[in-house]
């Protein structure tokens, strides 16, 4: 589709006409793309050529200005710009550095300020390191795809009709990898960034324009109505929420509050906090069409399976190994579009690793944090405000004494809180320490004595 709608703009051209010109009003969609290149841009992309899609737009007017982002949004961006009907003009204000290079290069024309820039695509990790070259060569590849969409044009040289890539694939590659020479262009051995003046010199830009205006002059469109698609306040809010590194934090305080809660029953805050973030990492998720039923089904089932492991199962085993997978592929997989209908590829391959390697290190870094928290304040005698107040022999409570301890094998009493699996019981009047060795036991429950294990009482239901 993109190829036919390029070799119409050259079509008319060569008659003597503007781009697309038009004397009857034409209606235009635009909407922006000025901020990192992440899932929020790519939801915001999808909606608004969607909404141009429904309201039969004549033109797709996108203004860019960004210093790039994630790959798996730029690419998800691209081909939504190459697979829709309605031609897409790309009005560069400033910069279109990076992943913006790429989406810049998916539309049919391109439009660009006076000191502006495109280019400048070599994949790079957090830090800004180039990473290896496996990656640049995917780059590479997409890049020199999406220059090849635009098929060729026609060029008359010497009397003969010669047929050229309308963007030249090796210039769109040469933006990722310092390796390639472009004669006359990129000889230096760095990394290719074109300026205004020097991609309208080899066929990367249309022409110079300082406002929209222009841009729609330039392109021949004289009469026109302009509708813009604004991100709306819930769009950025889940925007927002979507950011990789939000969804790492969001995650981290899932795993830290269980972790808490497990390791001081009944406070309420830790679960809370846990609860609280699970709704946050999925609602937006869930709403923008990434999470699926089937994925937060997973992780609820996970989450069951350790409770169930801790509280019931003795040891830690299958049971617990299963509801941790199952956490893990939840919040992976809701990160990550839908599973295609197609054979798998690795333009699907790629975002769910990288989901998954989020999910692992937000996982293992909110553990290794919470254990040292964990040390530090719920081990610190100035926390342990519970344990500080002195437990009066007038109240029930009872010194530790094994031969005491022992003779209550077999007695039975009541609970007087929560076991879970740690608690206190009374029997014959006396408060104890116990711990429930059938699992999760409610307070005032009858209880029996089975054994005692190191000072320790254990009880069971009865």
């Amino acid at each position: 589709m993109s190829v036919i709608r390029t070799s119409l703009f050259f079509i008319l051209v060569l008659i003597g006409l503007k781009t697309f010109a038009t004397t009857d009003e034409v209606l235009i969609l635009k909407f922006d793309i000025a901020q990192e290149i992440t899932p929020g841009a790519w939801q915001i992309t999808k909606k608004a050529i969607s909404k141009a899609e429904s309201i039969k737009a004549d033109f797709i007017l996108i203004r860019i200005n960004t210093y790039g982002g994630l790959v798996n949004s730029a690419d998800s961006i691209r081909t939504r710009i190459l697979n829709t009907s309605i031609p897409v003009i790309a009005f560069i204000d400033n910069n279109a550095a990076s992943a913006g290079a790429l989406i810049a290069i998916a539309a049919d024309s391109i439009y660009m300020r006076k000191g502006a820039s495109i280019g400048a695509a070599t994949v790079v990790d957090q830090e800004g390191k180039v990473v290896p070259d496996k990656y640049q060569s995917y780059m590479r590849a997409i890049m020199r795809s999406t220059a090849q969409a635009h098929g060729k044009k026609p060029v008359i040289k010497n009397g003969d009709t010669l047929w050229v890539w309308h963007r030249d694939p090796d210039i769109a590659q040469a933006m990722v990898d310092p390796r390639i020479e472009i004669k006359g262009i990129n000889d230096s051995g760095k990394v290719l960034t074109l300026t205004t003046a020097e991609a309208i010199a080899v066929g990367y830009c249309e022409g110079e324009a300082e406002n929209i205006e222009e841009v729609l002059n330039q392109a021949g469109i004289k009469k026109y109505r302009l509708e813009e698609y604004r991100a709306s306040f819930l769009d950025k809010i889940i925007g927002f929420l979507t950011h990789p590194l939000v969804q790492g934090i969001l995650i981290m305080i899932i795993v830290g509050g269980i972790y808490f809660e497990l390791q001081t029953p009944g406070v309420g805050f830790p679960l809370i906090a846990a609860a609280t973030a699970a709704i946050l990492y999925f609602s937006p998720l869930y709403l923008e069409g990434l999470a699926q039923h089937w994925e937060i089904i997973l992780f609820i089932v996970g989450l069951i399976l350790i409770a169930l492991e801790i509280f019931l199962i003795p040891g830690f085993g299958v049971t617990g190994i299963l509801g941790i997978t199952l956490v893990i592929i939840g919040l992976t997989m809701a990160m990550v579009e839908k599973i295609p209908d197609e054979p798998i590829h690795l333009n699907f391959l790629t975002p769910v690793l990288k989901a998954f390697v989020t999910v692992v290190v937000s996982i293992t870094l909110s553990l290794v944090l919470s254990i040292y928290l964990s040390s530090k304040i719920i081990g610190s005698r100035q926390f342990r405000l519970a344990l500080q107040a002195e437990q009066k022999k007038t109240e029930g409570y009872v010194g530790v004494d094994v031969d005491v301890l022992s003779a209550l094998v077999g007695k039975t009493g009541k609970s007087v809180s929560i076991l879970r699996p740690a608690g206190k019981i009374e029997i014959d009047g006396n408060v104890y320490d116990a711990i429930s060795e059938s699992g999760f036991i409610d307070s005032g429950a009858a209880v029996k004595v089975v054994k005692t294990l190191a000072g320790q009482l254990y009880v069971v239901k009865i």
